[in-house]
């Protein structure tokens, strides 16, 4: 067991608390054997009803891996990389069709793999703190973790919207598009996970959930679907930039300034995932392209420029969208052979 996750128990629940709180819980590997090892041992504990997913520190559950570790990982052959990959990923499937109910507390920043450790549970909790994205193409990688299926199955395009652009969703959003369940204001969280050592999660959600604040991403739908329906990234800029919304007009300028190449495999990922249904059948897609993603110029200069040298000044290679033929977005979806999920 890694000090970077604690486990306790109260009454009928037991808590998971991801406790990296300087580093706002990203995951290492060490963290996600850990989860792992507790989910399979408390599935064959009849005296454990519920679990129970924190973060810890106040600021977040989790911002997503350690970004950090898989740079330096990529840039020595990626073996480390994948091998976090594929047991987050099966991470992400076990708790998907875990036996007990799965509560996630996603208070603050929830991003990336924070998002896959909570949005597939059973009852997904968020406060008017919360900030849940799936970040990836700011670091020239493509969503994972299973949100490329959250996005794809998010109302009309929705989703798109927030893969291309990496937007993060506040509670209302968050609700509106499918990753979370329940609003709990942040004040009433003790009470409600303390509630849960002795009352199933639903009596708890009852005594302590209130309506959640308006979903902003509503009143946007009319040209998110209309423009994000087009069949090409370049076609999408096209729309966002002519039809006169000023959102529409910073939508494409976030666009503009994320990797050619991931924003296009993105679009791919997206479109492919509806089509494939089921979360294995997703996770399985995404080992091969964040695997292909390792290989590739962009991972290693976004993440340099993101948080390595920090001069947000990525130089992207192909530069340009029309420099990103079919052929290399198709290479990220290519069989892996022996090294598949």
């Amino acid at each position: 067991m890694t000090p970077e996750v604690q486990l306790r128990r109260d009454g009928r629940a037991g808590h998971i608390v991801l406790d990296r709180p300087r580093a706002l819980n990203a995951l290492t590997h060490g963290m996600i054997t850990a989860v792992r090892e507790a989910l399979d041992a408390w599935a064959a504990d009849d005296t454990v009803a519920t679990v129970v997913l924190t973060g810890a520190g106040g600021r977040g559950l989790c911002a997503g891996a350690d970004i950090r570790a898989i740079h330096d990982d990529a840039r020595s052959g990626g073996a480390g990389a994948r091998a976090f990959f594929r047991d987050e990923y099966r991470l992400n499937a076990l708790i998907a069709r875990y036996p007990k109910p799965y509560v996630a507390v996603m208070d603050g920043i929830t991003m990336g793999g924070g998002v896959g450790l909570s949005a597939h549970g059973g009852v997904r909790v968020v406060t008017e703190r919360s900030a849940v994205a799936m970040p990836e193409t700011r670091i020239g990688l493509v969503p994972d973790v299973g949100g490329s299926l959250l996005l794809a199955r998010a109302p009309g395009e929705l989703g798109t919207h927030l893969g291309l652009t990496a937007a993060s969703m506040d509670a209302g959003d968050a609700l509106l598009c499918g990753f979370a369940d329940h609003f709990v204001p942040a004040g009433r969280l003790a009470g409600f996970t303390g509630a849960l050592a002795v009352l199933d999660p639903a009596e708890a959600v009852g005594g302590f959930a209130e309506p959640a604040p308006p979903a902003a991403l509503a009143a946007q739908r009319g040209w998110i679907d209309a423009c994000y329906a087009a069949d090409t990234v370049e076609e999408i800029l096209d729309r966002l930039l002519d039809c006169g919304v000023p959102e529409a007009k910073e939508a494409a300028e976030q666009i503009t300034a994320k990797s050619p190449t991931a924003v296009k495999v993105t679009l791919a990922a997206l479109r492919r995932a509806r089509l494939l249904g089921s979360l294995e059948a997703v996770l399985g897609q995404e080992y091969r392209v964040s695997c292909a993603a390792l290989d590739s110029h962009d991972l290693v200069e976004g993440i340099r420029a993101q948080v390595v040298d920090k001069d947000r000044d990525p130089h992207w290679a192909p530069a340009t969208l029309a420099e990103v033929t079919e052929a290399d977005v198709a290479r990220y979806f290519a069989p892996r052979g022996d090294d598949e999920l």
